[in-house]
């Protein structure tokens, strides 16, 4: 019976931290409720990174947590008052204690090491194949393209335009609600972009998901970001620092697409100039 008793608190143990662990399963296009509770599907390396880091610290998470729990009942259960007809007096045991000092150091230097090779990753400045400002206004993004100022010989601004968010009345079948806007953000894939963010009032914050990008957007200072994309398609991301009544209204429309199709529609802004 005692033994019964004990594996019943082991399985219910068990089944806790299952279904815990199962909230965070890996995308699924037949498993739509159950991808919410997971990460956008990545489309950088740096957000691939950040999924395996974080995969992997939870399974350490996992293992010390059922480890515990463990320990627990079985403590409870064999040391009860009513269970125990012996009295142990143990005051300290240098062998136990090292243990619980060096394991836990050990499990910190494995989750340090690729902890901070992500870390430096971010920082990472790679010459870019092109530069792109983006200008968080109340309540819409701007966003300049600088590399060409100079166009057939005469100088402009470049290509600049405003992105706001679409309103329910022009939304087109398959156009998603509070997330697309009128002019997406265009950019070319597999190719090192350097993303620059500024402030045009009170402070924004550029957040897009799926590429692991989040970057705050300063009055008066300018921060950056290198961003890799590795597929074409179209992210979504949001303002993601409270900047007033409006700031569910900003949203972020991201289009990534093959290096001619951006070179061509490089061409017809151009033009529109």
């Amino acid at each position: 019976m005692k033994n019964l008793s004990l594996s019943y608190c082991i399985l219910i143990t068990f089944f806790n931290i299952s279904v815990i662990s199962f909230c965070d399963a890996p995308l699924s296009a037949s498993s739509a409720m159950f991808d919410r509770f997971s990460f956008q599907e990545p489309a950088s390396p740096l957000m691939e990174g950040l999924i395996a880091l974080h995969s992997d610290i939870w399974a350490i998470m996992l293992f010390v947590a059922g480890f515990v729990l463990y320990m627990l009942c079985a403590i409870l259960y064999n040391f009860s008052a009513s269970s125990s007809e012996i009295s142990y007096k143990v005051h300290h045991h240098s062998l136990i204690e090292i243990i619980w000092t060096t394991v836990p150091a050990l499990i910190l230097c494995v989750i340090a090491v690729p902890s901070f090779t992500l870390l430096y990753s971010l920082d990472e400045v790679i010459e870019p194949s092109l530069t792109i400002k983006a200008i968080g206004r109340q309540w819409y993004w701007s966003y300049e393209y600088g590399d060409y100022e100079v166009h057939d010989g005469l100088v402009t601004n470049g290509i600049t335009f405003d992105s706001n968010v679409l309103q329910d009345d022009d939304l087109e079948p398959g156009q998603l609600r509070l997330l697309d806007v009128d002019n997406r953000l265009v950019l070319p894939v597999n190719r090192h972009i350097r993303l620059l963010t500024s402030g045009g009032d009170v402070i924004h914050s550029f957040a897009v998901p799926s590429l692991g990008v989040k970057l705050d957007a300063i009055p008066g200072r300018l921060n950056q970001t290198m961003v890799f994309i590795k597929r074409q398609g179209v992210f979504y991301g949001q303002c993601s620092e409270l900047c007033g009544s409006s700031h569910g209204m900003m949203p972020i429309a991201l289009e990534a697409v093959r290096e001619q199709d951006y070179v061509d529609w490089v061409n017809i802004k151009l033009q529109e100039m």
